[in-house]
Formats: C-alpha cells, structure tokens, sequence
C-alpha cells in the first residue's frame, strides 16, 4: 500500500518529525545507512528552510520511482522529500543555490546542500507565492545517471527514454496510507503513466490503489483499454477505483489514454489545454463494458497532468504546469499548492502526476 507522510511544519517540534519520517522512507526503499543519513539531512535541511524562510509548510515524504525509466532495467525506487509552502517566495533562485547564500544569518547551505546531495533536486518559486522544492534520494550509484550533472552520460538516447514523470501524493487529513496512487512503466519504445484512487479513505482505499499499481507492471506492453480491463480483473475483491492509464508510444508519437471513474486528465498542447475524457464507473466493481480510448499526438512540448479529485473543481493549469523544464513532481506539486492554501487543505487525498519530455538541454 502507498505509505505517505504528511508533515506538517509549523514548529521547530516538526523539523524532527520530518526526519523520523525520511528515515522511514530509506528503510522502505532499502536504502543503505549512507544514504538513509543522506535523505534525513535533506529532509530536515528543507524543513528548517520552511520556517526560517516561509514561516512553515508541508513536508510530504514518499517513496517513488525515480523519474526517468531505463530501457531494460529494473527502477529502484528512490526516497522523495518535496516541501510546499505559501511564503514570500525566493527572489534570486541561483544565489539561493550558493553556499553561503543567507537572509537570516544562517550558514546558508541549506538548498545548495541538498542540490549536491540528492539524485534529482528541482525547485519552483515566484515571490508572493511561495516556494516548492522537490529532492529524491536512491541507492549509491544512481548518481552517475543524474542527467544534467557535468560528466553523467546519458546512455539511452532513445525516443522513450527522453520521457520523465513524476507526482506528488497528499494523504487527506494527515493519514498513514493514501488512498491515491500513481505509476509509470516502459515497454520499449511504450511509456505508461497510471493513476488510481480507491474508493474512500483509509487503508482499504490504498490497498485497491495498491493493487492497481502491482498490476500495472505486468501490463507495460498493452494499450490503455486492455491495461484497464486487466486491472479490473486484479481489482476484484477490493473496494475498486477511479483509474487513468495514458501511454505514449514514443516512435509513432502519439497518446493513448483510457479513464474510468473522477480521475482527471489535461493534456497541454503548445500551450494549450485539452481536457481527455473518463468514462463513469469503477475499476473492480462496475466497469464500463466499453472501455474507449483518446487519441491525440505526442510532440516534445506536451505535458501530461492525471490527478484525483481532492483537487478542486474550480482548479485550472497555469502556465507554470505546462513547463518542460521543470521536474515533473515540481508542477505536480506545484498544482497542489496553486490548488490550495493555508486556510483551504487540501479535501480529499490528492494525487497529481506529471509525464512530459526532457528538453533537449537537459533538466
């Protein structure tokens, strides 16, 4: 099942509880004491930035698949801390970067810290609005295939592997288990990003949601509407879930996508905003007997956004979410923040996942 921890970061009392829980989260992983240390110091780093700096936030700590997926290799998954808040914002982005760099009399190391320690490091900030910031931790080794750092090589130069994703999973009220989940696999040259949330709240939600996920990676090589109907199948006897499975076929360039049940889906073509279309149901216990599948073609300026309904209805992308440039689980998160605020949480648990291409520079 999904496990999350929602740390909310109002007190120095919760700099500690952020830490506890990326601990958690690198033994979940299997990662080795080195960087178990690693994702504590990055989770407890950006927790303080969040009460120096924005007077308090989330920490929201999870574990994941890293964001790019290599031809023929299993994904080890790796520890995501990604912090949200709605302070004043950061002004001069690269400077924060710098060690040294300070506006309390701190040391200053806190961001840049980070950058050099985690496997990917990525931040949004618009001053006024605040700041997200996103960092995942993964076993020794996996730095070496850190696109952007100088010397890492890319050594899959294929259309699919040009393709990253990423989300950001807010368990509603505090809880242990999301009912929302998320997944990508790749089968050659076809990338598959799902998204699931299970009936209600709660465990039983996260193990329908869990389920999905599972069977999902036995189903890499089918289009959406045979991924759906499989997961129905491994969906039976749970409470069942809203699902979303869209799939890429990187050499064809084109989008397929199937959705039973609220999950929402836009599609950001050259800047515009398309809505892609569920059908009313339940996968694993009232699924549609048609299940149809959109189509729409794939370029390097699209980006892909699934998300639950904890988002609100009135919620509508911004220019910020259909950036290339930005990791993908800093527009999801992003789209959380936007979404929300101090006063209004977020309702529901909240999943927002994020497929878009590599630009042609880098990250």
């Amino acid at each position: 099942m999904p496990r999350v921890w929602d740390v909310p970061v109002h007190d120095s009392t919760r700099v500690r509880d952020a830490r506890v829980a990326a601990e958690h989260a690198a033994a979940l992983a299997g990662l080795d004491e080195q960087r178990t240390s690693t994702a504590a110091l990055v989770a407890t780093e950006l927790a303080t930035n969040l009460l120096k700096h924005a007077g308090g936030g989330r920490v929201v700590v999870d574990v994941v698949a890293p964001p790019v997926l290599a031809a023929g290799s299993q994904a080890t998954p790796r520890v995501q801390v990604a912090t949200v808040d709605h302070g004043p914002g950061i002004a001069d982005v690269s400077a924060a970067l710098r060690d040294g760099f300070t506006t309390t009399g701190s040391l200053g190391a806190g961001l840049g810290t980070c950058a050099r320690l985690a496997e990917d490091f990525d931040l949004h900030s618009v001053p006024g609005r605040g700041t997200v910031v996103v960092a995942r931790i993964g076993l020794p080794g996996a730095r070496a295939a850190r696109i952007g750092l100088p010397g890492a090589r890319v050594t899959d130069t294929g259309p699919a592997g040009r393709l990253r994703a990423g989300a950001v999973n807010v368990p509603f009220g505090g809880a242990e288990y999301s009912g929302d989940a998320w997944a990508w696999v790749r089968d050659g040259d076809l990338v598959t990003l799902m998204l699931a949330d299970g009936l209600g709240h709660g465990p039983e939600a996260a193990r329908a949601s869990g389920a999905a996920v599972e069977a999902l990676r036995a189903a890499a090589h089918l289009p959406p509407a045979e991924a759906v109907r499989r997961l129905d199948r491994a969906l039976s006897g749970t409470r069942g879930a809203a699902v979303a499975v869209a799939q890429v076929d990187t050499r064809a360039a084109v989008l397929r996508f199937t959705g039973v049940g609220n999950i929402g889906a836009r599609l950001c073509e050259g800047g515009t905003w398309r809505h892609l279309v569920s059908r009313p149901g339940i996968v694993g216990t009232h699924r549609p007997t048609t299940l149809r599948e959109e189509v729409a073609p794939w370029a390097d300026d699209r980006v892909l956004v699934l998300h639950s309904d904890g988002l609100p209805s009135r919620w509508s992308p911004t220019s910020d979410t259909c950036r290339t440039t930005a990791d993908p689980a800093v527009t999801a998160a992003v789209t959380i923040r936007d979404a929300s605020s101090p006063a209004r949480p977020v309702r529901d648990d909240t999943a927002v996942a994020v497929l878009a291409p590599i630009p042609p520079d880098g990250p």
